[in-house]
């Protein structure tokens, strides 16, 4: 019959370390002064293990104290169960970026791929040659791809995250409009006036889009949009052939003009300002990789050391 050992004690670490030591040395009194207790407690020790293993384990003898037969069947497994205990106490888990072959997937907004993955991914190449970088959407599965490991890193705008999450502020941002460099009746400034006469652009996706509209109905203005956008695809090629305008944040603003030598101005609208975060679920808090990464984006992106 099968030994049911469902309801059986658990042995103590320390009467298995007793045990190997009294085995090693034959000796109560060398056990004792190695784990640095008195005597009476090792003794007392011993009797509570002879107890939950059912046999005397040591007999005293001129030569000292001798194990049995059930002491000498055991000791093989005891020294193999403290061995894998020291193991996992001693175990410090590592990443080396240099050799590692690992696969990370980071939430962002495709405003993200403009603005911080060429970064992120030129010097992942440079100090991970193996590794592979995977953009997923910002979207109401973000949370739960961040829980369960399928996504390892969000970097945005996420308010929406809750308890179990970490975050780390990068850079603040503001808002800028932009226009084509030869706009007809725009001059050095941008006015609340022009914002409201001139047609719009909008980018619809995004939290960003949502301050602007707030922001709008706040100051009881409204903007013409003549086009609206899922996404920054096409965006500068449309800016830069027309005389409309868009509001964006500046650090996509900014990147957007400098490649099609748009003009960017302060966005005459009261619109607040938000923070860029990295974000992650606490159950990868310790996990080596994602802290290299963690580490990676916070010294390419947080405020004061990126490039804008």
């Amino acid at each position: 019959m099968k030994k049911d050992i469902s309801s059986a004690p658990l042995l103590d670490v320390n009467l298995l370390q007793l045990f190997e030591l009294i085995y090693d040395t034959r000796s109560v009194t060398r056990a004792a002064e190695q784990l640095g207790l008195a005597q009476p407690t090792v003794s007392i020790w011993l009797a509570k293990l002879r107890r939950q293993l059912n046999d005397p384990l040591f007999v005293r003898t001129p030569s000292g104290m001798l194990p049995t037969p059930e002491a000498d069947a055991l000791i093989g497994t005891v020294r193999q169960t403290l061995e894998s205990l020291r193991y996992l106490a001693q175990r410090e888990a590592t990443f080396d970026p240099a050799t590692s072959e690992r696969r990370f997937r980071i939430c962002m907004t495709d405003a993200s791929h403009i603005t911080l993955l060429p970064q992120l991914l030129a010097h992942v190449r440079s100090v991970a040659p193996g590794v592979c970088l995977g953009a997923d959407r910002i979207d109401d599965r973000t949370a739960q791809r961040l829980e369960s490991g399928e996504a390892d890193l969000a970097l945005g705008l996420i308010p929406e995250l809750g308890a179990g999450f970490y975050q780390q502020s990068l850079f603040n941002q503001d808002w800028v409009c932009l226009a084509n460099a030869r706009h007809p009746r725009i001059g050095e400034t941008l006015t609340q006036q022009n914002f409201a006469d001139e047609g719009h652009i909008t980018i619809v996706s995004g939290t960003g889009h949502h301050l602007l509209e707030a922001s709008l109905t706040r100051c009881r203005l409204t903007h013409r949009v003549v086009l609206e956008l899922p996404g920054f695809l096409g965006l500068t090629a449309i800016v830069s052939t027309t005389d409309l305008l868009v509001t964006l944040p500046r650090h996509i603003g900014e990147t957007l003009a400098r490649i099609e030598g748009l003009r960017v101005f302060p966005c005459p609208i009261p619109i607040p300002g938000f923070t860029v975060k990295q974000h992650w679920h606490s159950r990868y808090h310790n996990d080596p990789g994602n802290r290299w990464l963690r580490g990676l984006c916070a010294a390419l992106f947080l405020s004061g050391r990126n490039d804008g």
